[in-house]
């Protein structure tokens, strides 16, 4: 059985990522802002799909795979690390879009909504990291049998990002017409975001680590 400190490990990775500003949450405030609650609590949805779906595979021995093909978990690396370098560039450019200062989104009907969260889901760089990188890192072969372990692991980073991209999605509209009355807040915001978006792309380049998953 996965140990509480490996899930308390897992809960605490998974909250500093999904607390740093990215596709999720940006699609999520965008698609709020725009067209409502519900909207974005459909995107949600679609998003929260796309989280089940790496469990799903992890623990299938996705790791596996990468571990022994290092050259396949450098690439998914590598994308990821310049993925959210662009990001940070657009961030902080003159008048680029922040997570809750968007540009506008047009409508969309519901299961539109629910297959773009499932699609930005499925291509954060910072969500396949933390399923190929990090979280098989948290098993323990001596405690039990693994996949059961990464499953539970899994399911500890799912109830975190769905708890927090939700209280995004209810507060997205409060917070941009916060951000809308003061734009020093705005520019601040975006500059925090660029940079801490900036930060973690040039540690993912830099991680030198190798994906580690035992069966």
């Amino acid at each position: 059985m996965v140990s509480s400190a490996a899930i308390a490990a897992a809960a605490a990775i998974a909250l500093g990522m999904v607390m740093t500003p990215g596709p999720n949450m940006i699609y999520l405030a965008s698609r709020t802002i725009t067209q409502g609650r519900r909207a974005g609590l459909i995107s949600l949805g679609g998003v929260a799909t796309g989280f089940a779906v790496y469990v799903s595979v992890t623990t299938a021995g996705l790791s596996a795979v990468f571990a022994a093909v290092p050259a396949g978990y450098t690439a998914i690396k590598v994308g990821g690390a310049l993925y959210l370098l662009w990001l940070a560039v657009q961030a902080v450019r003159p008048g680029g879009a922040t997570a809750f200062a968007p540009k506008e989104l047009p409508a969309d009907r519901p299961r539109r909504l629910y297959t773009m969260g499932l699609v930005t889901s499925l291509l954060n760089p910072k969500i396949a990291v933390l399923y190929v990188s990090l979280l098989p890192q948290l098993a323990d072969p001596a405690a039990g049998p693994v996949a059961p372990q990464i499953l539970l692991l899994g399911l500890t980073q799912v109830a975190v990002a769905v708890t927090v991209n939700g209280l995004v999605v209810l507060s997205a509209g409060s917070i941009a017409g916060f951000l809308a009355r003061r734009p020093g807040w705005q520019r601040a915001q975006r500059y925090l975001m660029g940079t801490v978006l900036a930060a973690l792309a040039v540690r993912i380049g830099l991680d030198r680590s190798r994906a580690a998953f035992t069966a």
